[in-house]
């Protein structure tokens, strides 16, 4: 008799993990911003989008009204035919340009502020394709680029540090979820090598957001450093906290009024007798 074990358990794996896909929203849900870069990279596109339709029915209307004036009014028919170009013209514009996925090589180019949108948004376009564990680390890990990539903003180009993240969010991040990609969907619920292409995923995407945070949080220690030697130098250059307490005035005594000074009381001088004349 055949066994269908193994089966079973991966045909109730798939469907558990289908379900809880449908209770999040599907997995063809429209998708939100992982991250500011990639918000802000969308909500650019959008803006163009409405500078162009804004464009194209002003000349549209405009086209028109000098054709009406100049060489025949318009009639119904013409007024018609401004208002189906307005419409075709919306339509148009209001699907293009959009922020298109970018490239896997070209996710580690730019300062740091393009890297960090780029691959926001390559991440986004990723997200549907994953189980829901790791779509979860994707937002996650959105967030942590955010922070990344303020630190990254102010540090030289040149920094040792810029190579490393480089590689890791240009790289290794991208790379692992590839590669589970190219696994096809019936067999990333199948053991291979003990875990699954579902299990293997989750933790690598777990262990990479976890060496983004390490990164972040040691470049952040080196502003920290520069803050306390900062302010020990103040300190060194103006004194110490008590004195700078006295230059401010404290509190506590600010406004008691000071004893009144010491009179000094006037000597009494005796007058000199005076000799009587013999």
């Amino acid at each position: 008799m055949i066994d269908t074990t193994r089966d079973s358990d991966r045909i109730i794996s798939a469907a558990g993990q289908s379900l809880a896909e449908q209770r999040a929203g599907g997995t063809h849900r429209r998708a939100k911003s992982i991250g500011k870069g990639s918000a802000d990279a969308k909500a650019k596109a959008f803006a163009q989008r409405i500078v162009l339709m804004a464009g194209a029915v002003a000349a549209i209307i405009l086209g028109g009204a000098i054709y009406g004036l100049v060489i025949n009014p318009l009639g119904f028919a013409g007024v018609m035919a401004v208002v189906i170009l307005s419409i075709i013209a919306l339509g148009v514009f209001s699907q293009f340009p959009k922020a298109s996925v970018p490239k896997r090589a070209d996710l580690k180019k730019g300062n740091p502020k393009q890297m960090v949108a780029r691959t926001e948004l390559w991440l986004e376009a990723q997200r549907s394709g994953l189980p829901l564990p790791a779509a979860e680390i994707v937002d996650r890990l959105g967030v942590q680029l955010d922070a990344l990539g303020v630190q990254l903003e102010a540090m030289d180009q040149s920094h040792p540090a810029m190579a490393e993240v480089r590689e890791l969010v240009g790289e290794y991040i991208p790379e692992t979820i590839a590669n589970y990609r190219k696994v096809p969907a019936q067999m990333r619920s199948e053991a291979h090598a003990g875990k699954t292409a579902d299990e293997r995923l989750i933790d690598s995407l777990t262990r990479l957001s976890g060496e983004v945070d390490r990164v972040t949080r040691r470049l952040a220690e080196g502003a920290l450093d520069d803050l306390a030697v900062k302010s020990r130098y103040l300190e060194y250059r103006y004194g110490e906290d008590a004195m700078l307490t006295d230059m401010r005035g404290d509190p506590a005594t600010e406004g008691v009024p000071l004893p009144p000074p010491a009179i000094p009381t006037p000597s009494v001088t005796t007058p000199e007798k005076t000799k009587a004349p013999r």
